[in-house]
């Protein structure tokens, strides 16, 4: 237990250090090599999750991602990606659906997130990073010190007092950090559905690992689990974000 919580630790640092790099050069090749790399490892994950060939429909992925480092509006690929598959099942009726699903989940949150960095600059997500993130630290330590009425069966060790606190922590601390792109209110009401999103954005794989039979994603982050295991609050947050960023700015 002692060995899995420090390899959680060391990890979690070497990844935040990682990511402030990349954020701080801020260069459009460099991010969308790094989100490529994200994703696909992801989607991998995500194949098995579903129950899927864990190479099922890679090349398709790669060929997304290909576009989305070429157009710049990567939730229109989303739906595109949607449209096309659609037709596709219309034709060849042994094409079934749930072979899409890697391409709404991770695919969506990962192409929303790239959107955002386009038009509203890696500002934005810090903003999202440290939104998340307090939720994560917020409903860790207030449900370790306070917690005792359940959250949801999907994710047993949540409590409703460490949801609660997690929020509440993350929504003050967002705030502060929107304040340098939005005004007051809008950088209150972003940062609040932000974490909210990202609780359920949580669950939500909590579920899927539940369905599949699986405590992890994967096995490439050490005490982390797989990359899914830590982005999952992101997938959620990142579509809520983009959405309210550009219908209240």
């Amino acid at each position: 237990m002692f060995e899995r919580h420090s390899e959680r630790i060391k990890t979690g640092v070497v990844l935040a250090l990682a990511v402030l790099f990349i954020g701080w050069i801020d260069n459009f090749f460099l991010m969308w090599v790094f989100f490529g790399a994200m994703y696909l490892l992801a989607f991998k994950e995500a194949n098995r999750l579903f129950g899927l060939e864990e190479n099922s429909h890679i090349y398709f992925a790669v060929g997304l991602w290909l576009i989305a480092g070429l157009y710049p509006y990567g939730d229109d690929l989303f739906v595109i990606a949607g449209v096309i598959y659609a037709s596709a099942v219309a034709f060849n009726k042994d094409l079934e659906w749930k072979y899409f699903l890697p391409f709404i989940y991770p695919t969506a949150g990962i192409l929303f997130t790239f959107t955002m960095y386009q038009e509203y600059g890696v500002v934005t997500l810090l903003w999202l990073l440290v939104v998340v993130a307090m939720t994560d630290v917020g409903a860790y330590a207030v449900g370790k010190s306070i917690g005792k009425t359940p959250f949801s069966e999907t994710s047993p060790n949540k409590t409703m007092e460490g949801v609660v606190g997690g929020i509440a922590v993350a929504t003050l601390s967002g705030m502060f950090l929107g304040l340098s792109i939005v005004d007051f209110w809008t950088s209150l009401v972003i940062s609040l559905a932000v974490s909210l999103s990202s609780i359920f954005g949580d669950l939500y794989e909590s579920s899927l690992k539940r369905a599949a039979g699986v405590k992890d994603s994967g096995d490439m982050l050490p005490g982390h689990g797989g990359v899914l295991d830590r982005i999952d609050g992101y997938l959620f947050a990142s579509i809520i974000m983009l959405v309210l960023l550009r219908g209240l700015v």
